[in-house]
């Protein structure tokens, strides 16, 4: 029986447990919940989450995790054939963890604030200030690549999956300038040459149609 994961196609958290999972050739059986409906505040997907949020996994023995960047860690640890996206050499994973935390706790966290009131709240348009903090993310970015082939070394990780994932989604808002960000855009081009990150276009698609109109 193949995990369950609770989502929305376009979730960019969801778009990276997608990338993850598709790169060890592990089914997930997809149950997208209505938010509009408000689905994940139901008392049975409360009892899964409590923090009622997605991406959600369910494991086939009843275990259950959430957060992208836990899910992640924990699909390769469980079903991974190696440790190539995950390195167990403790300063490599350092690195790793060290750029999911940067993409939870700062990226995507910064992303939610614009994304909610936008969504949510049926404001129109992005201010200044959290224009300029998208700026400051790429900047980040650009200097985790110094000296770099990907986000946290020479090969692709976990950790690409996130960044990538959030980093197409800000890009929706705040266009990743090339002569301003030349290592970004040039990460970002190299990536889309991923086939895990092909195979997980129509989420990103879905994400695209869903902000662009509330931008103008």
């Amino acid at each position: 029986m193949a995990p369950t994961l609770y989502m929305i196609s376009a979730s960019p958290p969801v778009r990276a447990v997608l990338m993850t999972a598709k790169s060890i050739g592990l089914d997930l059986e997809l149950k997208p919940v209505n938010l509009v409906k408000g689905e994940h505040k139901a008392p049975e997907f409360l009892k899964l989450n409590p923090q009622h949020t997605l991406p959600t996994l369910v494991d086939d023995d009843g275990y259950t995790i959430w957060d992208s960047h836990a899910i992640m860690p924990y699909l390769l640890s469980k079903y991974g054939k190696d440790d190539a996206l995950y390195p167990k050499d403790p300063k490599k994973r350092a690195i790793v963890d060290q750029r999911l935390h940067f993409d939870g706790g700062v990226a995507w966290a910064r992303a939610l604030l614009i994304l909610r009131p936008l969504i949510y709240e049926g404001k129109k348009g992005v201010a200044q200030e959290h224009i300029d903090a998208v700026h400051e993310i790429y900047s980040f970015v650009e200097s985790f690549l110094e000296g770099k082939q990907w986000v946290a070394g020479d090969s692709v990780t976990i950790a690409d999956f996130s960044t990538i994932s959030t980093l197409n989604a800000l890009g929706v808002v705040v266009k990743v300038e090339g002569s301003k960000y030349p290592k970004l855009a040039a990460y970002l081009k190299k990536a889309e040459t991923l086939a895990v990150v092909q195979a997980t276009k129509n989420g990103f698609a879905d994400f695209v149609a869903l902000v662009t109109p509330l931008l103008a």
